[in-house]
């Protein structure tokens, strides 16, 4: 009985940790259209008349950055540091500049 509940246990584990990637891995998707609507809108003809616009250059190296550390929780690297570099937040620029 004990090795039952021993085996049970272990695959009831095996099996959160697979849920646990495929939701990482449901996320990196995600992340990834997100990054890639952001970085087409960047591309987009501003039509000058708003005084603040969306810094999607800022956001989308953002996404890349919380994409990266996903990444890195699913495949750790146990010999190099961890980067601590905070996110940037703010997404709102003045004027029309690029």
């Amino acid at each position: 009985m004990a090795i039952a509940l021993g085996i049970l246990t272990s695959q009831a584990h095996a099996a959160g940790t697979a849920s646990e990637q495929a939701n990482v891995d449901v996320m990196i998707r995600q992340l990834n259209a997100v990054e890639a609507v952001a970085r087409r809108s960047a591309e987009l003809p501003s039509d000058g008349s708003t005084r603040y616009r969306l810094d999607y250059n800022r956001l989308a190296a953002d996404i890349a950055r919380i994409r990266q550390g996903l990444q890195d929780y699913l495949a750790p690297s146990r010999a190099q540091p961890r980067d601590a570099a905070e996110l940037s937040g703010q997404y709102q620029r003045e004027g029309t500049q690029p």
